[in-house]
């Protein structure tokens, strides 16, 4: 893709878009979420087994919110996703007892937040380079594995990353386009003709 950026418009700048760079920080903190999940699954098993054993019935430990430890990190889900700021009450108390049994996923969450607050504020280029390099530190110190992976990718590409703060630009309007012409290819049922489909897409849309 780049190649084809490169060739086809050479006086472009080419901007990573945040959302994507956003969407690695997410993952990273849902697969600390499903690590936890897939531990209090595995423990709930071991003690449903100790009490079959022992001819014991057995009983769940409950939490304040009056669930289980594997549902509340089921349910924890979508409000990894949001910030603080837009939480309903029921997630904000599930956040108070998820962040205080887990540490290591709040430290996540928290590292995630910190990425979106780099590109949520109105900053120039500059300011923006340096407050990355804050984060990069601030990963280096929480030690998790898979935000250095993320932190080694945005290295690599800090500059098409910061490209984002020229303008602010992101690829909202490339998918909006992609999405109309794969409508297009809906209504034909496919193409059978590359060439009669490009040119039907040109002068449809150019």
């Amino acid at each position: 893709m780049k190649l084809i950026a490169r060739r086809s418009f050479p006086k472009a700048i080419i901007v990573s878009d945040r959302f994507h760079v956003q969407k690695l920080a997410s993952d990273a903190v849902q697969e600390q979420r499903i690590k936890y999940r897939w531990e209090a699954i595995e423990q709930e098993n071991q003690e449903r087994q100790i009490a079959k054993e022992t001819d014991q019935s057995f009983k769940p430990h409950i939490l304040e919110n009056s669930g289980t430890s594997k549902q509340l990190l089921a349910r924890s889900r979508y409000l990894l996703f949001k910030s603080p700021a837009n939480w309903t009450s029921i997630q904000n108390h599930r956040a108070e007892i998820l962040f205080d049994r887990y540490l290591l996923l709040k430290s996540a969450y928290e590292l995630s937040q910190k990425l979106v607050d780099v590109f949520n504020r109105k900053t120039t280029k500059e300011i923006a380079y340096k407050k990355l390099a804050l984060w990069y530190n601030a990963v280096e110190n929480a030690g998790f594995k898979s935000f250095n992976v993320i932190a080694n990718t945005t290295k690599q590409n800090y500059n098409q990353i910061l490209n984002y703060f020229n303008n602010r630009s992101t690829n909202a309007s490339a998918e909006s386009f992609n999405t109309k012409v794969k409508a297009l290819r809906r209504q034909f049922r496919g193409v059978s003709n590359t060439s009669f489909f490009l040119y039907r897409l040109a002068m449809i849309y150019a």
